[in-house]
């Protein structure tokens, strides 16, 4: 099975990437500032569930057909892209409610909801699913076998590292969004903050080419 050093490789250099804020770290910090802890850490583990699927489909070969396809590699881009755009319309539209949910005590959407956006948001992350094409064939040791197993156990590192570094970041989003919410001013000011960075994510992702 995998080796050792195979292994810690591969953990360190997944967590060069992860720690590193991306588009899913920062989608991650803008919904836990508008929708808090509990929304933003259900946010990390949809979008890490969501990374995970691509690990699937690169262990089982569809990993490889977004490689060589230039086509399939930017329907995949912007079908991200739209969404997060979408999401940050979202929330500008309803930025002034939502110090009044706050002081109601209702939650602005199911929990269920905010785990299909991350979900939404990770799988359709093509930086993501170029990164675990191009990486983990090379941790792969054919000679052991199982060479599917093997990369699932390395998603399984990235997905596991993943979720304690955004889980930081979302707390500590989280913990300032409590300071942000003494004030409706504050609250509306970051939940139309939280959405120009959605669309600006969106727009970077939409415009972002392959390096090939």
């Amino acid at each position: 099975m995998l080796r050792t050093g195979h292994l810690v490789a591969f953990a360190l250099t997944a967590f060069a990437l992860i720690v590193v804020p991306g588009p899913s770290v920062l989608f991650v910090i803008s919904r836990s500032l508008v929708l808090g802890r509990a929304a933003g850490l259900a946010t990390v583990v949809g979008n890490a569930f969501g990374a995970y699927m691509q690990v699937v489909a690169v262990a089982f070969g569809v990993g490889a057909v977004v490689q060589r396809s230039v086509t399939v590699f930017t329907a995949l881009k912007l079908v991200g892209a739209s969404y997060l755009m979408y999401l940050g319309v979202q929330a500008i539209r309803h930025r002034r409610s939502l110090a009044g949910a706050i002081d109601a005590g209702v939650e602005l959407t199911t929990t269920r909801r905010v785990l299909r956006d991350g979900f939404v948001v990770g799988i359709a992350n093509p930086k993501v699913i170029i990164f675990f094409t191009a990486m983990l064939p090379q941790f792969v040791d054919p000679q052991a076998g199982h060479v599917t197993v093997q990369m699932l156990l390395l998603g399984a590192v990235f997905f596991a590292i993943a979720l304690i570094s955004d889980s930081a970041w979302a707390l500590f989003a989280s913990a300032a969004r409590s300071w942000l919410g003494r004030s409706p001013r504050r609250l509306e000011a970051i939940g139309g903050a939280g959405g120009l960075v959605m669309i600006g994510i969106g727009a970077r992702l939409a415009l972002t080419g392959r390096k090939d």
